[in-house]
C-alpha cells in the first residue's frame, strides 16, 4: 500500500514543477527541431538544469526568470553583418551569430534551417560564462550546415 501512495506524491510533485514559458517560433513544427529537443543535454555547465517549457520546439535550463532559453523554428538569418562565431564542439562546429543587448546574449545558428536561438539572460550572464553553448552543439547539429560564416578575409 505504501507504493500507491508514493507514486501519488511523486505524480503531484512532477505536476507542481515549474515550467518556463517560451515563445514557440514560426517554423516549429519542422521534424528537425524535434531531433534537435530530444539530443539537448540534460544540463548546461555544471547547475543549469534543464526544466520544462510550455511551447513545441522550445527547451530552458535554469530558474523561472533566470532561465537560459532555445526555441528552435526561428526565423533563418541571411547575410548579415552580425558578429559570426564558429563554435567547435562534441562532432563538429557550429556557426552563431551573436548579439549582446544590455547583458542578454543573443545566439542564433548561421545557415542552419531550421534555425536554432538561445538567449542567456543578465542573471545568468553576470555569473556564468556562455561557454556552455558548446554543449549545445551536438543537438544542433541534427541540423545539416549548408552555409558557413565567412570574415572579412574570406571575402575575394
Amino acid at each position: 500500500m505504501a507504493v500507491p501512495a508514493l507514486l501519488g506524491v511523486v505524480a503531484a510533485t512532477a505536476a507542481c514543477a515549474p515550467r518556463i514559458g517560451v515563445p514557440v517560433a514560426d517554423d516549429a513544427q519542422n521534424p528537425l527541431c524535434a531531433d534537435v529537443v530530444l539530443a539537448l543535454p540534460d544540463s548546461l555547465g555544471e547547475d543549469l538544469p534543464k526544466v520544462g517549457t510550455t511551447s513545441q520546439a522550445t527547451a530552458a535550463w535554469g530558474e523561472p526568470g533566470a532561465a537560459v532559453t532555445l526555441r528552435c523554428g526561428v526565423e533563418v538569418p541571411g547575410p548579415t553583418t552580425t558578429a559570426c562565431q564558429s563554435v567547435v564542439s562534441e562532432g563538429g562546429s557550429v556557426d552563431w551569430l551573436v548579439v549582446e543587448d544590455e547583458g542578454t546574449w543573443t545566439f542564433t545558428t548561421y545557415g542552419r534551417d531550421p534555425a536554432v536561438q538561445v538567449v542567456v539572460p543578465p542573471a545568468v550572464t553576470e555569473g556564468h560564462s556562455t561557454s556552455f553553448i558548446a554543449d549545445l552543439g551536438r543537438a544542433v547539429m541534427e541540423v545539416p550546415q549548408t552555409r558557413a560564416c565567412v570574415g572579412v578575409g574570406d571575402v575575394g
